[in-house]
């Protein structure tokens, strides 16, 4: 190590003690973090690419610095999808550190990792305080049945109104308006579930009614809607 010739001729001061760095909350545990393989914990990162088009939420399920488990859920951008299937592949047994560093193909993927390394090293992740974490696989659970990801896509114009296009529940098929035409529920198919079905030798036809719900004042309006079409 080079010094400079100003810090050469100075003279030595003691330090005083020595208390590394502040202990942060991991699985259950106060962990006084002094490298990666110190780091634990299950939590969710967001990103956005340049343009702003994109999004993506990342999962990761960390323990002692090594990534277990990545769940990638992107939105908003045709390229992202396939960025993502590549980065799933890539995230698997890299050390935080290594994750922080490569190119994880998209920029919104490459924010989402950073902004979750910044939670999981300073212990804001979502198992801070659950003794031993989460296993391996926790991230699924965030899927629900059908392991489908979340999604809700409304639209909407000052001249013609809301439109509801998907919800949690599922693919809205019909928008219910009230004797005002203002929205009081939607009928809806749960896709996951119906691909599920379906995969396991239900008719489609079967499985498409079958999983068919409504949500809020629906079977009493006075009228429907198809959100797409009217």
């Amino acid at each position: 190590m080079n010094y400079s010739h100003e810090v050469e001729r100075m003279c030595t001061v003691a330090k005083g003690p020595k208390h590394g760095p502040a202990p942060i909350p991991e699985e259950g545990k106060w962990v006084k973090a002094y490298e990666i393989k110190d780091i634990s914990g299950l939590s969710h990162g967001v990103g956005w690419c340049a343009p702003q088009q994109g999004a993506c939420k990342l999962t990761l399920n960390v323990k002692n610095g090594v990534i277990q488990e990545a769940l990638v859920e992107t939105l908003g951008c045709s390229g992202m999808t396939h960025s993502a299937a590549m980065a799933a592949e890539i995230l698997m047994n890299k050390t935080l550190l290594e994750a922080l560093n490569t190119d994880l193909v998209c920029d919104a993927i490459n924010v989402a990792m950073r902004e979750i390394f910044k939670q999981l090293v300073y212990g804001r992740s979502q198992t801070a305080f659950s003794e031993d974490g989460l296993p391996i696989g926790a991230s699924l659970e965030d899927l629900g049945k059908g392991l489908r990801s979340q999604v809700g896509t409304m639209f909407s114009t000052n001249l013609k109104g809301v439109r509801y296009m998907e919800m949690a529940e599922g693919y809205v098929l019909k928008v219910a308006l009230d004797e005002n035409d203002e929205t009081c529920g939607y009928q809806f198919v749960k896709l996951g579930k119906m691909l599920e079905d379906i995969r396991h030798g239900v008719d489609p036809a079967d499985a498409y009614k079958n999983n068919i719900g409504t949500y809020g004042r629906f079977a009493d309006a006075p009228k429907y809607i198809d959100p797409r079409e009217e």
